[in-house]
């Protein structure tokens, strides 16, 4: 409890942390639009093949009294469902047959061809589209989701290269450099004429976009004291939320892809404008050997809060008492071995990658391709956002009296039913079926609430950058994966939500083997999780020597009965 002592008699959480918490939260809002950006930015428009170049006076269409629509019939064949015009094929010459009432010509061995001279899109919904823009269509089309794919990659390249950055420069560093990659790189996406650096922008845009993610969340959590940091923590999960209903509001105004890539990258200047305010964590500082530079942001912590008589009393060498553990035992380099070096962080790391692939392989599964329910597009991603609401109230009840254990594990299994359940419904009840599709959606979205703190919690403040980008690669797995399983429909329609299902139940099993953190102190050590994580704590405890802050003396004391019982049920709930 070193740390959480000193940070109590910093002011708890104050005036300073309000502030903190709130500034590192507001880029939330523009995350969401971030990583669900494809469905807008490529949304495929209703489209069918141009017509021959200068066809009207070809073909001299003015003896014919039929409107633009009713002539489409005589050069592009009906698909497959007879209900819309074929997108891909066109016939090789005019059947002006077809153009006769109740015509009831055999089509079926007329020659096509294909698009030769290029597509006609449908711009009711989207004004313009990469899709239209670049012709992402027919055979094209698997490039449409090829830029998600991409972007998850840097997503997942960002996680593992921006995790071990931070854990040798620090938080504050790394992510005020993301947000001006991303401001920089996001905004010049807006411009780019061509696919392939577009993509290119998008994989870079993505590693940003782990750095603003881990960064921040490492960040603020290290500064909030133990008892706030579930409800901190699921509150500001909604500033994501909220971001999916702007993301629906702003491509429903814009609708251009161009115009809205820019808008949801212009926020990033202002986030880094302020982001230097930020206090760089004190408990990286102190364990890397920068205590001068830790008690500075104590200090100043402590001043906010309007505690400022603490500098009298809150001197390096009460700093150093507090934290000798840790400082002895930490080493001034980690890597992510150490994550599966020692048999309790194993444990965690191996359930970890379990539960962050499920998750966003479930989620993305959802959210990823909104034009399957057959409704309006911004109505769709409207409703998913606004359905967040209610589950991550219940998953702050979940984890405030539940525990962190077991609301993850019931959050993955209970959106594993609704996807199941979707199985049953006959493809006609479409209301029906969306509905449970938000349900499952909503549980997958408190997974992921619950996994970000939980993952926090289990690592120790030497490797919780490391090991948060370690383990959320797999999120950025499951999230690249999540498009490429929706081809197995066509082998059986069924297949891709067994497959979404089953991994949230398999993960739902792994997450039952992770510790409790409920109202534990966070972990500073490697030693620290094995302690907690080891059924040796229960052997009783011998009196230790404890320092306590009083009149800016050191003083020693026995261990507190309330420290006592905190190491007890480490032990107790490491299984």
């Amino acid at each position: 409890m070193g740390f959480a002592e000193l940070l109590e008699e910093a002011g708890g959480f104050g005036r300073y942390q309000w502030l903190h918490v709130t500034l590192i939260s507001l880029p939330g809002l523009m995350m969401a639009s971030q990583n669900l950006l494809n469905n807008f930015v490529s949304g495929s428009p209703a489209h069918h093949c141009s017509l021959p170049t200068n066809h009207s006076s070809r073909y001299n269409l003015s003896h014919y009294q039929v409107d633009e629509k009713q002539l489409l019939r005589a050069f592009i064949p009906m698909d497959s469902s007879g209900s819309r015009l074929d997108r891909c094929r066109r016939f090789v010459e005019p059947q002006w047959q077809l153009l006769a009432a109740n015509s009831s010509a055999n089509v079926s061995q007329i020659p096509t061809e294909g698009c030769l001279d290029g597509w006609a899109y449908d711009r009711s919904e989207f004004l313009s589209t990469t899709v239209s823009e670049w012709d992402l269509v027919c055979g094209l089309r698997p490039l449409k989701q090829m830029i998600q794919t991409i972007y998850m990659g840097g997503v997942l390249t960002g996680a593992i290269v921006y995790g071990g950055l931070s854990d040798r420069y620090g938080r504050r560093s790394v992510l005020i450099w993301s947000y001006l990659q991303l401001g920089v790189l996001g905004c010049s996406s807006a411009f780019l004429p061509s696919y392939s650096t577009y993509c290119a922008f998008r994989f870079l845009s993505g590693m940003a976009v782990s750095g603003v993610i881990l960064n921040g969340f490492s960040l603020k959590v290290e500064w909030i004291p133990t008892k706030q940091r579930t409800l901190v923590g699921t509150l500001t999960s909604f500033f994501f939320t909220f971001g999916q209903m702007i993301l629906a509001g702003l491509a429903y105004w814009l609708r251009d892809w161009r115009k809205l890539q820019l808008v949801v990258c212009l926020p990033q200047f202002l986030f880094f404008s302020y982001s230097w305010w930020f206090s760089e964590s004190a408990r990286w500082l102190v364990l890397n050997r920068r205590s001068e530079d830790a008690l500075k942001s104590l200090h100043r912590v402590a001043r906010v809060n309007g505690k400022k008589d603490i500098e009298d009393t809150l001197t390096l060498e009460v700093l150093h008492s507090n934290m000798k553990k840790e400082m002895d035992s930490s080493r001034s380099t980690f890597t992510a071995y150490d994550l599966l070096r020692t048999r309790q962080m194993r444990r965690i790391s191996i359930c970890l990658l379990a539960v962050w692939f499920a998750t966003s392989f479930a989620y993305y599964g959802l959210a990823m391709d909104l034009q399957k329910f057959g409704v309006s597009i911004y109505q769709i991603q409207l409703i998913f956002g606004a359905m967040d609401f209610p589950a991550k109230l219940l998953a702050l009840g979940m984890l405030s009296y539940l525990g962190r254990r077991v609301s993850q594990a019931t959050c993955l299994f209970v959106s594993a039913l609704f996807i199941f359940a979707n199985i049953l419904v006959p493809a006609d009840m479409q209301t029906v079926r969306t509905t449970l599709a938000c349900l499952g959606k909503c549980f997958t979205s408190a997974s992921f609430t619950t996994v970000y703190l939980y993952t926090g919690e289990l690592y120790p403040t030497v490797l919780r950058q490391t090991g948060l980008g370690f383990v959320s690669t797999m999120a950025r797995v499951g999230s690249m994966a999540a498009p490429a399983v929706l081809i197995l429909d066509e082998v059986l329609p069924a297949l891709p939500s067994l497959v979404y299902g089953g991994a949230a139940v398999l993960a739902s099993i792994f997450a039952c083997f992770l510790p409790e953190t409920l109202n534990k102190p966070l972990p500073d050590t490697i030693e620290d999780v094995e302690e907690k994580g080891s059924e040796t704590n229960l052997a009783p405890l011998q009196p230790e020597a404890g320092v306590a802050l009083k009149e800016g003396v050191v003083t020693t004391e026995g261990v507190a009965l309330k420290e006592l019982k905190e190491a007890e049920e480490s032990g107790l709930n490491a299984l």
